[in-house]
């Protein structure tokens, strides 16, 4: 691996494999539809990356590092007991190698841009966190220009309020951040509904 650049993009993806992606999805539309919306934020997701010449690229998987994707781009596998176990692991390995600002996001955001990815980079240079919020209280996007170890810690992940309950932890600890546009992430088919895919694949129906 030869490091280009100063900021890193991580992408922590899920392998697209039936029955093991988008499942709170699935229990409405059932998992080969699951499946092919998850298809198609994996493909969106990896075109925009492509697109990128401010950053360097890891993309870290859940179970095997999937070299039919994301050609030329280093892969390794996530490490740890929950979401903020991984994500904690793979910035930290990202900040040892040398990066000064480091964003990650996942596979979830239709409506994900290159441009997106670019401003949180920028960003980074007069705040200490960037995150995009979620409209269902998370977060599509989480920036660093250091490793603070406590936004990964004790959190309850896919909670409403887990972007809020991050945020007060920050300002108690007096650190700068930055708020991206709100975006919706597809987690649900109510997700699905008020996303830009209803248009794209109207196809996409409730299994019962």
């Amino acid at each position: 691996m030869i490091k280009k650049s100063a900021n890193l993009l991580i992408v922590f993806a899920k392998n697209p494999h039936y029955g093991s992606v988008k499942t709170r999805l699935a229990e409405m539309i059932g998992k080969e539809q699951a499946l092919e919306i998850y298809r198609h934020l994996f493909q969106t997701t990896e075109c925009i990356v492509k697109k990128l010449n401010n950053c360097d690229v890891h993309v870290y998987f859940t179970e095997s590092t999937d070299e039919s994707s994301f050609a030329g781009i280093s892969k390794f596998l996530q490490q740890g007991e929950d979401l903020g176990e991984r994500m904690r692991q793979a910035f930290e390995a990202g900040f040892s190698s040398g990066y000064n600002r480091i964003v990650g996001i996942g596979t979830d955001l239709p409506d994900l841009t290159a441009e997106i990815i670019h401003k949180a980079i920028t960003k980074l240079d007069c705040n200490e966190l960037v995150f995009g919020p979620a409209e269902d209280g998370g977060y599509y996007l989480l920036g660093m220009n250091q490793l603070h170890a406590s936004v990964f810690e004790n959190k309850l992940w896919s909670t409403e309020n887990l972007l809020q309950i991050t945020i007060e932890e920050l300002k108690n600890q007096q650190l700068k951040f930055h708020l991206l546009e709100t975006k919706n992430d597809i987690d649900t088919y109510e997700d699905f509904l008020m996303s830009t895919l209803a248009e794209k694949m109207p196809h996409i129906k409730p299994s019962y």
